[in-house]
């Protein structure tokens, strides 16, 4: 099945660079039935491609919300496999004016999948010319300035719109209620997470055993993108260090020395909990003051930070701002003394 890209942006983390993409690519399952994890979304999309495929037609649009990395761009190219149809990718903010859209949209056939990346970072005037192309498959469009403007209505072919976002809360309702399908993707549990490595292990002919396989599961953070990644790491300490085998030993010593630990935190995540702590006794305190403080993007913080640290209990939010958790000070070495913590 041909994708075809009129842009991509998958810069969606940061420290997501061309070899990454590249592997990302080779790991990623091409069927449901590979697909891991997931298992509610997965069981009404085996619904929704049956239904839409006994009909003859395309299957009604998905908007697909989660944190970066947990599989929204694999389970579109999949829903466009399972369909049997093209897929034409792009992002947001790369459609910045109405023509941009209006160039893509007319470029698709019946049946194709059109992918949005960060859909919520669309521009209002776009986003208005996309209600009626999504409901009813029609682009408005006015030719010209002034008393000789006039509008032109585009016939358009039946197609499926993907959108993916990270701030589902910033996609305006009316663009949101066009979608006949809203999944949110779940962090992974660590059992998942094992499956994953196994199965990429495979894929890139890495040596593990199954203790090699929880650990680096176990500090995957609950995505999918971090395991495959944190598994490439550690297949090259193995290399260099001349291990015949990933093991338990091995593969903690290799994570050790990127600075992930038991619990998957990076060393930003830990500036982060540490510059809260010394710098606002553990808040309530805004992103912006958090970003400031830790020297990182209030973006950043949002959608790859924050996510984590609240699941896992570290972080919470309140209507005053973020505020780091006793279990998080814990973690870190901070010691209570007559009661208070020590900072």
């Amino acid at each position: 099945m041909p994708i075809q890209e009129s842009d991509v942006n998958e810069n969606i983390v940061p420290e997501v660079l061309e070899e990454e993409r590249t592997f990302d690519v080779t790991l990623r399952p091409s069927k449901l039935s590979e697909y891991i994890g997931q298992e509610a979304i997965k069981d009404n999309l085996n619904i929704a491609i049956a239904a839409a495929k006994q009909r003859n037609e395309p299957i009604e649009h998905v908007l697909l919300a989660s944190p970066p990395g947990l599989g929204k761009t694999t389970l579109a190219n999949i829903i466009a496999k399972e369909m049997e149809s093209n897929i034409h990718i792009t992002s947001g903010p790369a459609i910045e004016r109405a023509g941009d859209l209006a160039s893509i949209i007319t470029n698709l056939a019946n049946g194709d999948v059109l992918f949005i990346d960060e859909i919520h970072r669309l521009n209002k005037t776009v986003e208005e010319i996309l209600y009626s192309a999504m409901e009813d498959f029609a682009l408005d469009l006015v030719l010209g300035k002034g008393p000789g403007a006039r509008s032109v209505r585009l016939d358009l072919p039946h197609f499926t719109l993907i959108g993916a976002t990270t701030r589902p809360g910033l996609i305006s309702a009316p663009l949101r209620d066009r979608f006949g399908f809203v999944f949110r993707l779940d962090f992974y549990h660590q059992g998942e997470l094992a499956k994953i490595v196994e199965r990429s292990s495979k894929i890139l002919n890495v040596k593990i055993d199954p203790s090699g396989i929880e650990a680096v599961a176990t500090r995957s953070r609950g995505t999918p993108r971090i395991a495959n990644r944190l598994l490439r790491r550690v297949r090259d300490f193995a290399q260099v260090k001349r291990h015949e085998k990933i093991d338990e030993k091995n593969a903690h010593q290799a994570l050790d020395a990127l600075a992930v630990d038991a619990l998957g935190l990076d060393e930003a995540d830990r500036r982060i909990l540490t510059a809260m702590i010394e710098k606002f006794k553990g808040g309530p305190v805004g992103l912006q003051a958090i970003a400031a403080a830790s020297m990182e993007d209030e973006e950043t913080i949002a959608d790859m930070h924050e996510p984590y640290l609240m699941q896992i209990g570290f972080l919470k939010r309140t209507p005053k701002g973020r505020v780091v958790t006793d279990r998080a000070r814990t973690h870190l070495g901070f010691e209570k003394v007559g009661g208070l913590w020590e900072d």
